[in-house]
């Protein structure tokens, strides 16, 4: 295995999961805090805990948006070929749909 197979299965099965599931806790953590506020408006207790809870929500989301952005910048700059710029697609017509859809 090469040292280009090495990096791109790196990013390919370690970085890339991490990055969505980061980003996905933040998109959750938002959406919770968002609920909690919308839930308690009427109380106008703990409002300034749900309003931290969608900020770092934000925060963490755009972070990880940024660390993509940035390992996609190094990519592109030292010509790693790292991130495929397009998905794999060949598995797509493998796809049986049910009746119902097609």
């Amino acid at each position: 295995m090469s040292g280009a197979q090495l990096l791109e299965n790196f990013v390919t099965y370690i970085i890339n999961p991490a990055i969505l599931v980061i980003f996905t806790a933040g998109f959750f953590l938002f959406v919770y805090g968002l609920v909690q506020f919308m839930l308690d408006l009427d109380k106008g207790a703990n409002r300034e805990q749900h309003i931290q809870h969608m900020l770092w929500g934000i925060v963490g989301m755009f972070v990880m948006a940024s660390v993509y952005g940035i390992l996609a910048l190094l990519d592109n700059t030292f010509g790693l070929d790292a991130f495929s710029p397009q998905p794999d697609m060949s598995r797509w017509q493998d796809i049986n749909l049910p009746p119902l859809f097609r």
